[in-house]
């Protein structure tokens, strides 16, 4: 697997990918993280994944020559308790629903990690969602994060979580 910088392209690249992700969400009946909806042609989806890109945090990994998924690190989002550390803040991570079961999620993870490490900075946050059967979760835990908060945005239920690197 190789992971990259985010390019030109990639904008349309990561909305397939959420797509990709949506309609297996809905299918699974889990869709209170994303809704239904496709991420492609969303006027406010493409700024947002636009603004990964021009931050510079966006990193697109490949498998096989082939983008398999996104991270973007960045600033945290307003939404959450600011941390008291310098931090490394995961905005996104996706999975093109192609690659799944590839570890191509935490690959990103082990990306931003040592992203962390080089930069000095010892706290990387993420925040998630945590509503339905709580496997999302779970799935950050198993990777080291710890649980930090829970939070709503609106009716969305989250979960802040932390690891230190």
């Amino acid at each position: 697997m190789h992971i990259r910088p985010g390019r030109d392209g990639d904008v349309a690249t990561v909305l397939a990918m959420f797509d990709s992700a949506v309609t297996w969400l809905s299918a699974h009946g889990r869709t209170g993280q994303w809704g239904e909806r496709p991420f492609t042609g969303d006027e406010r989806r493409t700024e947002q994944v636009a603004s990964w890109l021009a931050g510079g945090g966006m990193r697109i990994a490949e498998r096989d020559g082939r983008p398999a998924g996104c991270i973007s690190v960045g600033p945290a989002h307003g939404y959450v308790t600011p941390a008291a550390e310098p931090e490394l803040y995961v905005q996104a991570l996706v999975t093109d629903r192609g690659h799944a079961g590839h570890g191509v999620g935490r690959a990103l993870l082990e990306w931003a990690f040592g992203e962390a490490r080089e930069r000095g900075v010892g706290l990387v946050r993420v925040d998630c969602y945590a509503g339905g059967d709580g496997r999302l979760v779970a799935y950050y835990e198993s990777c080291g994060f710890i649980r930090s908060a829970p939070f709503t945005v609106g009716e969305w239920p989250g979960m802040l979580l932390h690891r230190h690197v």
